[in-house]
This record gives structure tokens, sequence and C-alpha cells, in this order.
């Protein structure tokens, strides 16, 4: 049973977060009918606390990535355009459209200018976001290189085709670690559930142990009493 109960506690879920051991028979997890419950619930209490601390850490990365797809959605779908621009004005031939079709779309209501055919060698007008609710208007002209921004007030400038290529891996890289803090996330609060009925069964198996004990000296009381009094 010892062998048991250890492979179940050194259980790990794929990013290495433990699994919570059930505690079926609480007299023998405890030491027996005379052990003391109360370093037992310490450790749980101190395991459940680890549980909310890692489940707190999940949630506040899953808050963050929540915030960062978006912004690297729609900085790709900028760089698709861009590099669809160029492409048209050097007569290249379309690559077949997927998801690229979309982001593109996502664009019209953001991008200003006419995409005529008599047009394509001027520069391109848009609109920046100065803040979140003032644009200024301004002409872009174009490279084949866009900027973009690190981390750490540090920028570097990409040709096209690399920029898309290093947004969809970060994107990619991203989706995968939100999925994976929300597996994480649901994995822990499982375990949670656990040591929380584990905690009770502990509590109640120590409340009835007293109450058995009460009513055994209680009956040895009386029957002392009853001794005496056919003296």
């Amino acid at each position: 049973m010892a062998s048991a109960s250890s492979s179940k506690r050194m259980e790990l879920n794929p990013r290495g977060i433990p699994r919570a051991p059930f505690v079926d028979n609480v007299e023998e997890y405890v030491g027996g009918k005379d052990a003391d419950v109360e370093s037992v619930i310490k450790k749980f209490q101190e395991t459940s606390a680890k549980y909310r601390y890692m489940e707190l850490n999940l949630q506040q990365r899953r808050k963050a990535l929540l915030a960062k797809i978006p912004d690297i959605e729609q900085t790709l779908s900028v760089v698709n355009f861009l590099a669809a621009r160029r492409r048209k004005a050097a007569g290249e031939a379309e690559p077949e459209e997927d998801e690229a079709k979309d982001s593109d779309d996502e664009l019209d209501d953001l991008l200003d200018g006419d995409e005529d055919e008599d047009k394509k060698d001027e520069p391109l007008t848009t609109l920046f976001e100065l803040n979140d609710t003032l644009f200024a208007q301004a002409q872009v002209n174009e490279t084949g290189e866009v900027g973009l921004w690190l981390g750490a007030n540090t920028m570097l400038m990409y040709p096209l085709a690399e920029a898309s290529e290093l947004l969809s891996g970060k994107l990619s890289s991203a989706k995968k670690s939100l999925a994976d803090a929300v597996e994480d996330l649901e994995w822990i609060r499982e375990q949670v559930t656990v040591m929380e009925v584990n905690f009770a069964r502990v509590h109640n198996w120590d409340v009835k142990r007293r109450r058995d004990r009460r009513e055994q000296e209680s009956l040895l009381t009386g029957g002392k009493d009853d001794e005496s009094d056919k003296e």
C-alpha cells in the first residue's frame, strides 16, 4: 500500500505539477488509531497553499497571454498587408489565400487609402494610434522592412518576410502557452478539490475517534460506579 501511495503522490502532469494523493484509508494514512492528525492536517494546508499559489500565477499568465495574442495577431495582419501591397506593386503572383485573406479583411476599417492600380506606387496613407482615442493621419514610405518592438525599449528592423515568419512563430508559441495554462489551471483545481476532500475526511475521522473515546470512557466510569455501589 505504501508503494502505491508513493507512486500516486509522484504522478505529474506534462508541466511537472504533482497530483494530490487521495486518502482512501484515513486510519492507515495517519498511522493508526492513536496517531496525531495535527501534522497531517498541517501538511494538507501547506500543500493546498502551494496549489493556490500556482493557480494565482497561472491566472496572471493566462490574463497576460489573452492580452498579448490579439496584439500579435494585429501586428501580423499589418505585416501581411504590407507584404501583399509590395507583391502587388512588383507584379508578383499572390500566394494561395487562406488566413492571409481574413487578416487583410480585418484591416479594411483601419487602413486609409485606395488600392486602385493607378495608385499602387503612391505612399500608403493610414492612421497611427497616438492613444486610445486619438489618431493621426500619416503617409508611409514602404521600404520592404518593418520595425518590431521586442521589449525592453528595443526595436529591430526586419524584412517583411522575416517579420511575418517571426510573428507567426510567436503567435503559435503564445497560443500553445495559453492552452497549456488553461490545462494546468483545470489540473490544479482538481488537485485543490482532492486536498479539500482529504482534509474533510481526516477531520471527520478525528471527530468520530474522539467521540468514540469519550463514549468508552463514560462506559468505563459508569461500570466502576456500579461496582462501588454494590460494595
